[in-house]
Parts: structure tokens; C-alpha cells; sequence
């Protein structure tokens, strides 16, 4: 006898074999690849801005007895500041020149006429006669912050609209002119330059301009420096008006001293340091204001002096004709002289 076995339930349609399909896999996400397309993005969209600014300048110095030297003497880079054809650049690339061209990031060549310049913050101003200038945008030096990211644009060994990148350094150094006057809150960076750069702008990523590249520690890798734009807009509008920038003097040669501990308990001076008075000029301001040789000067104006570049630093055009009173210790004694400032014959 065949034992009967129950009734199995038959469906409709029998199962169809899994399809074989790769599975979905979602390639984990690259930080670091989006973060460099967004620093790439950011000096794109600062050289976009600025490159139509930044020139190239050739120059030809004056040889002794006022002949020109043969052949360029020097190149340097600049950036258009005005619609009617004013550039801003440093000094140093076009001091004591003999004839001056001017390269546009188009090809085109102008002679320059050199409208003014400064070399104890080694700023200048040239100025073209061309038509459709793109002007660079000037910022804010004050609003730069440490650890900023910044534009270099210029002109290295002739390479005409050489771009670098790199961050704000540091703030308000100090770099010592060729006169020996100090350039007061220079920037430093990290972005390189070369022999070229000097007199190119310093950028944001928004393509305003917060400095004028100046001058590079050679020996040292990623130590430059960058005049601020502040400065750079003050002096501009001076060299623009005047041809050159007016500062003050009193008539004395000092240099900066120590001063005794106890000394600067008993006067409550906020610093052990002045500027001694080493020599007073005849007929000068100092000497009509009752200076002498030995005084330490330690305050200008209400203004602490530490030493000889706080005094120069006060030695403005805004005191030129001014009375300003300057504290001094002379022996055991603080006393308070009015002078009053006359133009300086190196201005």
C-alpha cells in the first residue's frame, strides 16, 4: 500500500533566480580633494580680478654725469591704481631712472613719467597715458588677520603674471628702508617672491589689494614682506599731489639709550629706554626750543618715545609747523619743551 502524502500548495509562478547585480557602493567622501578645489577656486577667482592691473616695468637708470646707461637697468612689477593711468610700485625699481616702460598684460608698451617717489618707504608712483586701465581695487589693511590666505602677482625675472599663493605671516613688522628709516606695519608672508616682484600687489582671495610686495630675505625660504596698502595709500596721494612726501625734523642727532631702572621708577616712565640727544643743529627748532646735548627724550606729543624710530615715526608731515611739547630727563629733572617742527631738508 502507497501511503498518501498530503497536498502541497503550487505557486503561481515558480521563483526567478536573484539577478546577479554588482551592489551599490558610495565612494567615501575626499575632504582633502574638496578642500584643494576650493583653495584652487579662491586664487583663481583673486587672479581673475587683479591680473588686468599688474604691469611690468623696464627701466634705464641715469649713469654719472646724467647719461643713460646702456641696456635696462632694472625690472620690477606694478599694479594700475586709477583709471587715468596712475601705478603704484616700489621705489627701488625706479629710483634715479632715466626712462621708464611700462608692459600691460595685453602686450602693449607705454613710456612711463615717474610722478613721484619715496624711498624711506620705498613706495613710487609712475603714471601712462593708455586708455581702458582696469584699476586693482584697494583694501583695508586693518581688517588683514594672521593666517589669511593671499595672492602674490608679478613680474620674476621677467616672467610677466608669475602667480604665487600663500597666508599672512605676521603683522606689523618693521623693515628698514635704504634711508634707514624704519616702514612701519609691513606684512609678512609665506607667498614667494623673487628679483621682480617688488612693486606688485599683495591680494585676498576677493582680488582687493592689502600690499605691495617689497622685499624678500634671500638666505631665509618664505620670509617676504609687503608694504601695507594703508601706507601705500597715504604716501600715493602725497607723491600724486606734491611729487614727493613731506616729513618733519627738529635739528638734533640722537640715538636710542637705556635708561635706569630706578630712573624709570622715580619719573614713572612706562619704558627703560629713550632717545639721548647726542648733538643739537645751530639755529634749528631743537636748539631754539632749549635742547642740549645729554637730554633723553622720552615722550613726543604724549607719545611714549623707546627710541630713535618712535621719534622718527612721530616726525610726520601732520607736525610739520606744529608745536608739539616733548618730555626729556635732563640729570634728576623732567622737564617739558615746546617745539615746533620744520620740514626736513631729505623730504
Amino acid at each position: 500500500m502507497i501511503p498518501h502524502e498530503p497536498e502541497r500548495a503550487v505557486p503561481d509562478t515558480a521563483p526567478s533566480a536573484a539577478p546577479d547585480v554588482a551592489p551599490l557602493v558610495v565612494p567615501p567622501r575626499d575632504d582633502s580633494a574638496e578642500l584643494l578645489d576650493a583653495y584652487s577656486r579662491a586664487v583663481t577667482s583673486a587672479v581673475d580680478s587683479v591680473a588686468p592691473s599688474v604691469v611690468s616695468i623696464e627701466m634705464e637708470r641715469r649713469a654719472r654725469g646724467g647719461s643713460r646707461r646702456g641696456g635696462n637697468g632694472g625690472a620690477g612689477s606694478g599694479f594700475v591704481f586709477t583709471p587715468d593711468g596712475f601705478i603704484l610700485t616700489n621705489s627701488h625699481v625706479v629710483h634715479d631712472a632715466a626712462r621708464i616702460v611700462v608692459a600691460l598684460p595685453d602686450g602693449q608698451r607705454h613710456e612711463a613719467d615717474l610722478v613721484g617717489d619715496d624711498p624711506e618707504t620705498d613706495l613710487a608712483v609712475v603714471r601712462i597715458t593708455a586708455a581702458q586701465l582696469t584699476p586693482a581695487r584697494l583694501g583695508d589693511s586693518r581688517d588683514v588677520r594672521v593666517g589669511q590666505l593671499v595672492v602674490a602677482i608679478g613680474s620674476p625675472y621677467g616672467f610677466q603674471a608669475t602667480v604665487t599663493a600663500g597666508v599672512v605671516s605676521a603683522l606689523g613688522r618693521s623693515l628698514r628702508s635704504v634711508s634707514g628709516r624704519l616702514i612701519d606695519n609691513v606684512i609678512q608672508t609665506d607667498a614667494a617672491l623673487n628679483p621682480g616682484n617688488s612693486g606688485g600687489p599683495l591680494v585676498t582671495t576677493q582680488g582687493t589689494v592689502i600690499g605691495v610686495n617689497s622685499a624678500v630675505i634671500m638666505p631665509a625660504q618664505g620670509i617676504c614682506f609687503a608694504i601695507a596698502v594703508n601706507t601705500a595709500k597715504l604716501v600715493a596721494g602725497q607723491l600724486i599731489r606734491d611729487g614727493r612726501v613731506r616729513r618733519s625734523a627738529i635739528g638734533i642727532a640722537g640715538q636710542s639709550v637705556p635708561i635706569a631702572r630706578k630712573v624709570t621708577r622715580f619719573f614713572h616712565l612706562p619704558f627703560e629706554s629713550g632717545v639721548r640727544v647726542e648733538a643739537v643743529e645751530p639755529g634749528s627748532p631743537a636748539e631754539q626750543a632749549g635742547f642740549r646735548p645729554g637730554d633723553v627724550i622720552v615722550a613726543f606729543s604724549e607719545a611714549p618715545i623707546r627710541g630713535i624710530d618712535d621719534l622718527q615715526a612721530k616726525l610726520t608731515d601732520r607736525e610739520v609747523g606744529v608745536s608739539s611739547t616733548v618730555k626729556i630727563i635732563r640729570g634728576v629733572e623732567r622737564l617739558d619743551l615746546d617745539v615746533v617742527p620744520r620740514e626736513s631738508k631729505s623730504s
